[in-house]
């Protein structure tokens, strides 16, 4: 199992599509614990034109997806492939998020994610997102494996 994932192989894990596929990348994966995200932010990145009109910001609320697609890759990567056949994760609660600086179209988000425990189906992690060495956003949140309809 390689310790690097391309768009091609993450999109084999999840389930989004353009535009909600926020990754580009998961690389330094350590099985079923941590894993860095890269998502490219593009000057014609989809909420570019409506958040805000002359001053583009990623939304907070992506930055949480994008960490929730990040941490829903690693546990789909590290588990068993007929165990997740069929399955989804799906997002259950976010806690302590906060984001403390501005993310800026054309710029490389770097996502530090951390598996923190798992209990059954249930998974809690933790991470932190940087542009360069520059903090801008950290949250814990807990996901949740179900059986696709």
């Amino acid at each position: 199992m390689s310790d690097n994932l391309t768009k091609k192989e993450i999109i084999q894990l999840l389930p989004h599509r353009e535009p909600m596929l926020l990754i580009d990348e998961l690389k330094n994966i350590k099985k079923l614990h941590s894993a860095t995200a890269i998502v490219n932010v593009k000057k014609n990145s989809f909420f570019v034109q409506g958040h805000f009109p002359g001053q583009p910001v990623m939304p907070g609320v992506l930055i949480v997806e994008a960490f929730g697609q990040a941490a829903a890759a690693l546990t789909a990567h590290g588990i068993d492939k007929k165990t997740y056949e069929n399955k989804l994760v799906f997002l259950m609660s976010v806690e302590k998020a906060r984001f403390r600086n501005p993310v800026i179209p054309d710029c490389k988000l770097e996502l530090n994610i951390e598996a923190i425990r798992s209990h059954g189906r249930v998974w809690k992690y933790k991470g932190e997102a940087f542009v360069d060495t520059k903090k801008m956003a950290d949250a814990q949140w807990s996901a949740t494996i179900v059986d696709r309809k």
